[in-house]
């Protein structure tokens, strides 16, 4: 292998849950992830940095792509 191919990652993203969601104010995709309290998944649009959170609980969803709105 080729040392030069291998990327380090940082080991506390490494096991980061995460949700895609499709940011509709920029028409682009990203992703969100979990919070270090593992209460809510949360982050910004890549492009114009609006904030979204996903509550973690009860009567939840498996799904893991959201749009926003």
């Amino acid at each position: 292998m080729n040392p030069a191919s291998v990327r380090s990652v940082d080991p506390g993203v490494a096991g980061r849950r995460w949700l895609g969601v499709w940011f509709t104010c920029c028409h682009t995709y990203g992703r969100i992830s979990r919070n270090r309290d593992g209460t809510m998944y949360e982050g910004p649009c890549p492009k114009c940095g609006t904030r979204v959170r996903a509550k973690i609980g009860e009567g939840g969803t498996s799904k893991r792509f959201f749009k926003t709105q």
